[in-house]
């Protein structure tokens, strides 16, 4: 868990949805190795390590989680696939903050991807499902929710039904399309790009802000609008829209806020990409 991190009169939380560990080639796609191995160093077979750390954002009116860890319900098979090192301990790391999971008044998820939503239906000890926030509102792209209910030869295999007939039967999502303030403060915005039906989160409190980017901007080695992962389902529009939101964050001084990376929660770039300003700000 780490906290104390502020936007304004907004406190945010990165809270523990687990680690894990995937192919650096496929997390950078044409990029050679002799080049994203300096901003994110590999293990010797390649391997990167990242997290799946769910954003806890507390606002004067709301308690807003910003996606959902890699949830409680992986088989000991999917656990080797992803090679996850560390499990989700989301509900404990909020009960540290004296928060319970009754307590969550939105869920924004940028995708549905099975490490974004892992989370949102949790398993008992008697391997019953239940959501895991049942008084939270979910928001997520009318777009995306499309797609996870008629998913495609591709997706079919990210949007896992373990995550879906739960939330889908609970009266507890909420569909928007295009752009929409979900509380004040904090919005979503329709991108696209990773996948169709993807979103990013805008986050502002008294003049400052943060962009989350989801999986537009996965770790900030990817900073390059040309970075982009193997696992984006539409590239061209991944790279036009880093150039576009990654100009506009830098213009304006934003903190970008990161949910996989795991050496750096949030950071400023300056013009070239380059990290000027990280948290938390001891070195890797």
């Amino acid at each position: 868990m780490k906290t104390g991190f502020k936007i304004g009169d907004f406190e945010l939380t990165w809270l523990n949805g687990g680690t894990f560990e995937l192919d650096g080639g496929a997390m950078f796609g044409v990029v050679p190795k002799v080049l994203w191995q300096k901003k994110y160093p590999p293990a010797e077979d390649n391997y990167i390590p990242l997290a799946a750390w769910p954003i806890l954002v507390k606002t004067p009116q709301a308690l807003v989680l910003i996606e959902s860890g890699l949830g409680n319900k992986l088989t000991d098979k999917q656990k080797k696939i992803y090679r996850v090192k560390e499990g989700w301990s989301v509900i404990e790391e909020l009960k540290q903050l004296g928060i319970s999971r009754e307590d969550i008044d939105l869920v924004v998820l940028t995708h549905y991807d099975f490490d974004h939503a892992g989370g949102v239906v949790m398993q008992d000890d008697a391997g019953n499902l239940s959501l895991t926030f049942p008084k939270a509102k979910h928001i997520i792209q009318q777009k995306e929710w499309e797609d996870v209910l008629k998913p495609n030869i591709r997706s079919v295999n990210t949007y896992w039904q373990v995550n879906i007939e739960t939330l889908k039967d609970s009266g507890r999502l909420q569909l928007v399309n295009g752009a929409a303030e979900v509380v004040p403060g904090i919005s979503v915005v329709h991108t696209g790009g990773h996948n169709g039906g993807h979103q990013i989160v805008t986050i502002e409190s008294k003049g400052e802000k943060a962009l989350h980017l989801g999986d537009l901007l996965p770790t900030h080695a990817h900073a390059n609008p040309l970075w982009i992962m193997a696992y984006d389902n539409f590239p061209m529009d991944s790279i036009a829209l880093k150039e576009q939101w990654i100009k506009q964050g830098v213009s304006e001084g934003v903190w970008f806020t990161f949910y996989h990376d795991a050496f750096m929660t949030a950071c400023k770039y300056d013009d070239g990409g380059k990290v000027t300003e990280k948290w938390p700000k001891e070195q890797f």
